[in-house]
């Protein structure tokens, strides 16, 4: 039956797997939910929040309208490629099958077909973005060549990286600043989920090695945050590899300490008002701030050879 299924199935885009009303129609089986196991190292979370449970009353009421996505492993059990939390909310709303699409596919294809179906979610976490590249310029490299580096990428490799941010609409670059979200600490990492920590500081922090890491987890924790100041500092310290926690924290402090007021002035309309008339535009009144400026510093200088 499996092979009369996969035989009529023509697809050509991750649209028709995740739904096409003539796919669902002429290539699905409904399948024991027990036999579908969690594609190894998902990256992306399914959450019993708000919206699983708007999804578990919609599967109450229509059942799963969207076929999921499965592989066959070979002893009789499925690995879900795109729909893990359709599957979550069908065992809630106990369901005992659930409708699939069945599709023979290698380790790297199933990988690049789980990441490009996620991530048309509408809310994707920094976390899962990161990993989920990171799979999948895994994948794409088995199939060719593609490196993790992106400063060191050939033209062709570059091309690759820039493949993997399309979906996403970003660019080579991109994609690898978020894979180096992947080398946080784990709390570091929830903290850009959380935003407690920029994406930019994430991606710098990402930088150190796990004991460095560990000293600013601490300082966050400590203060509430990090500047981007700070961590240029502490990037430009020698034998970054030898540094104490006190030296880290003297440096988070140092940089605080020693970073340039603001000289920025600004005037309210009010207060202008008092010495320009009201229907002067606002080109007019800069252009004679300015002239009077010019006019002051050339005093100043007088004054000074005086």
């Amino acid at each position: 039956m499996a092979n009369k299924v996969k035989e009529k199935m023509k697809l050509t885009s991750i649209d028709e797997l995740l739904g096409v009303p003539e796919t669902t129609e002429n290539g699905t089986e409904e399948i024991d939910i027990e036999l579908i196991k969690p594609f190894k190292n998902h990256p992306f979370k399914v959450l019993d929040d708000e919206k699983m449970d708007e999804l578990v009353d919609s599967v109450i009421k229509q059942g799963i309208i969207s076929p999921v996505l499965v592989r066959p492993m070979g002893n009789g059990t499925y690995e879900m490629i795109s729909g893990h939390r359709r599957m979550h909310a069908a065992k809630k709303a106990q369901l005992k099958k659930i409708p699939a699409i069945v599709m023979e596919l290698t380790d790297d294809e199933s990988t690049i077909m789980m990441v490009d179906a996620n991530l048309q979610r509408e809310e994707v976490l920094p976390s899962e973005r990161a990993f989920s590249f990171k799979m999948k310029m895994d994948a794409m490299r088995h199939q060719g060549t593609c490196r993790h580096d992106v400063d060191k990428l050939s033209p062709v490799e570059r091309k690759t990286a820039t493949i993997v941010g399309e979906g996403s609409g970003l660019t080579g670059r991109s994609v690898q600043r978020y894979i180096r979200l992947t080398e946080l600490l784990p709390e570091l990492l929830e903290m850009v989920d959380n935003k407690q920590l920029s994406l930019v500081n994430g991606v710098d922090i990402a930088a150190f090695d796990k004991e460095v890491q560990s000293y600013l987890l601490t300082y966050i924790k400590e203060k509430g945050s990090i500047a981007p100041a700070q961590l240029a500092a502490l990037k430009k310290q020698p034998n970054l590899e030898n540094l104490t926690p006190y030296t880290v924290m003297t440096i988070m402090k140092e940089a605080v300490a020693n970073k340039p007021k603001s000289k920025k002035i600004s005037f309210t309309e009010k207060k202008l008002n008092q010495f320009f008339p009201a229907d002067y535009s606002a080109s007019k009144r800069e252009k004679i701030i300015i002239e009077l400026l010019t006019k002051w510093k050339e005093e100043q200088g007088m004054k000074t050879e005086g």
